[in-house]
């Protein structure tokens, strides 16, 4: 009856708190700021395939297709629909937080790259690691193979 029509609606919605996946959140938070976006960009922002995570937001109506790559192959461009900004309660996708807050700054970023090539660089330029016991004196045995020798373990394996 449409009278009733609210409740039964209410009624009906109010159960499903369908939840989403860790990749298709990151997947969403990727369209969002990007868009448009191709699966191959989302993909090689990701690492791994967007396949499946784009068609279950496709479904639930949070992105669509938006248009379509002008280069080669016409790829698919995906982008939010108002059904996302409607439940994230936003007004526009200008009300989405900035990402500079999530984001190091360019000094973070400097040293961390720094400290990998570091890193690297040491790690190629170390001697190669000797057999046996190094830096002990010749002739003394080390507390751990004593400990073997006692319970009758014998010496390590080398």
């Amino acid at each position: 009856h449409p009278d009733l029509a609210a409740y039964v609606e209410r009624f009906v919605l109010e159960g499903q708190h369908a939840r989403l996946s860790a990749a298709a959140l990151e997947t969403l938070a990727i369209v969002a700021y990007k868009q448009p976006i191709s699966r191959a960009q989302i993909a090689a922002i990701r690492g791994v395939s967007a396949d499946g995570v784009l068609r279950t937001l496709e479904q639930r109506g949070y992105v669509g297709e938006v248009g379509r790559d002008p280069g080669p192959g016409q790829a698919v461009l995906y982008g939010t629909t108002p059904v996302l900004l409607e439940r994230l309660g936003l007004d526009s996708l200008a009300d989405l937080p900035p990402l500079e807050e999530f984001v190091p700054g360019p000094e973070v970023m400097d040293a961390l790259e720094q400290g990998l090539r570091a890193d690297a660089a040491a790690a190629r330029n170390a001697p190669p690691a000797e057999e046996g016991n190094a830096g002990e004196e010749e002739g003394t045995e080390p507390a751990a193979e004593e400990a073997d020798a006692a319970d009758g373990a014998g010496p390590p394996l080398r």
